[in-house]
């Protein structure tokens, strides 16, 4: 009997150390790393438990000695870092994708001209104060700089066609302005404009001179105070034009 006991527990040893070498036994691990849709290359991946190193390739493959229970821990400049622990259906598989994310980098505040306050004025070349003209002011202003020019550009028409085209330009920088005081919703919901005739309403709008004054002093208050009388009588035309 003592003998049986013995053998049934060698027995029973045995199996025990084969059953615990096997858990112990490591397996190369397949994996591939992807960042959204994207393969990553050069991400170190380190075993936690035993140390062991690799990197992923140009194609974001890498292969690694695991066992049931080791921490992986994935990172990369570029990558927030991962931890994943083997578990036994990943031992079963036959490549395993870990997912990465992108690090948010805040970046720092961009100057765009740091330089701003340096103007023509401030370095000399124009005295303070003097009336900057836009490109069609300047034709018209070389137009009639002699005598001579204004007799002639009178006679020809250019100094009529100069002058429309500074009213045009000016028209122009007041629909620019008008475009960005107001939303969309501030129309159709405010003033009851319809959306197709927006456009036309911001026209009808830029061609009122107070309203033009309120664009130019930036008097957003006396902007709104005016734009309702006008959006009344633009709507008025437009049931009259029905």
């Amino acid at each position: 009997m003592k003998s049986s006991n013995k053998i049934i527990i060698v027995l029973f040893l045995f199996f025990v150390q084969i059953s615990f070498g096997q858990k112990t036994v490591s397996k190369e691990l397949l994996g591939r790393i992807l960042e959204q849709s994207s393969v990553v290359e050069g991400v170190n991946i380190i075993n936690n438990t035993t140390q062991v190193t690799a990197v992923s390739d140009a194609d974001g493959n890498f292969a690694i000695a695991v066992r049931e229970g080791d921490v992986l821990v994935f990172s990369a400049v570029n990558l927030e870092p991962l931890k994943h622990r083997i578990t036994a259906e990943d031992l079963n598989m036959s490549v395993i994708v870990f997912k990465m994310t992108a690090k948010e980098i805040e970046l720092k505040e961009v100057v765009v001209n740091e330089n701003a306050h340096i103007t023509a004025e401030n370095l000399g070349i124009i005295p303070h104060g003097q009336k900057k003209y836009t490109p069609a002011e300047r034709k018209l202003y070389t137009a009639n700089s002699t005598s001579v020019d204004k007799i002639l550009n009178s006679i020809s028409g250019r100094t009529a066609m100069l002058k429309k085209e500074v009213n045009v330009e000016k028209k122009e920088a007041l629909f620019r302005k008008l475009e960005y005081l107001f939303d969309e919703n501030y129309y159709t919901d405010r003033l009851k404009i319809p959306v197709d005739y927006i456009k036309g309403f911001q026209l009808f709008c830029v061609d009122d001179a107070e309203f033009a004054v309120s664009l130019n002093t930036k008097n957003k208050t006396m902007s709104m105070f005016l734009i309702t009388d006008l959006a009344r009588k633009y709507l008025t035309i437009l049931e009259n034009e029905k």
